[in-house]
């Protein structure tokens, strides 16, 4: 009987302890993981079909949010490319993933130039614009800096701009900073972390 007793208290003891336990494992992200970021939290722009748009609207899914610009050389339409592949790589979880491609050019990148450039990579990508002073707050909100640089011929110019990507999760909190040059594989990995 007191061998019956002391086995029942370890039993509940035990059940205890594994009641105390995490109730989820920790994720393990590939990228630098931001939660609970400070700032980052929102912001109202048009897309490029001429709706306007606030992070709300893509309750649900995993966002995906990139500053740039539409005559960038290099940098963007690499992030692009990625970001289609890791769209292909997710397979039927890819429609649970909305990728924003936020211009910080506004003044060439019109609602027309945005929804040519940015479906051409994948359909359900959106580009999202505003007018400079949307621009200069929405890129304040998110830390992302970005200038005018002159180019050869008169008129001309390049934009600088922090190239990395910021990723939200389902219920619209901010959770991951994407360093540029990554590749689609680290991506794809936290993203199903996000979704499962």
């Amino acid at each position: 009987m007191k061998r019956f007793f002391s086995a029942l208290l370890l039993a509940g003891c035990a059940t205890l302890l594994a009641a105390c336990g995490p109730s989820k494992p920790e994720l393990k992200f590939n990228n630098t993981d931001v939660t609970g970021l400070d700032y980052a939290k929102d912001f109202a722009l048009t897309d490029h079909n001429g709706k306007p748009r606030t992070l709300a609207d893509f309750k649900g899914k995993v966002v995906v949010m990139f500053f740039g610009y539409t005559q960038c050389p290099d940098v963007c339409p690499t992030t692009m490319i990625e970001m289609a592949n890791v769209m292909k790589g997710l397979g039927p979880e890819a429609d649970k993933v909305q990728v924003l491609f936020v211009t910080v050019d506004p003044e060439r990148d019109t609602q027309e130039v945005l929804s040519q450039y940015v479906p051409a990579f994948d359909k359900r990508f959106l580009g999202l614009r505003g007018d400079l002073p949307q621009t200069e707050k929405v890129a304040k909100e998110f830390k992302v800096f970005y200038q005018k640089v002159p180019g050869k011929q008169p008129g001309s110019y390049t934009m600088d701009h922090t190239a990395g990507s910021y990723v939200f999760d389902t219920q619209g909190h901010i959770r991951l900073f994407v360093k540029h040059g990554q590749g689609p594989q680290t991506l794809t990995h936290d993203i199903k972390l996000l979704l499962n």
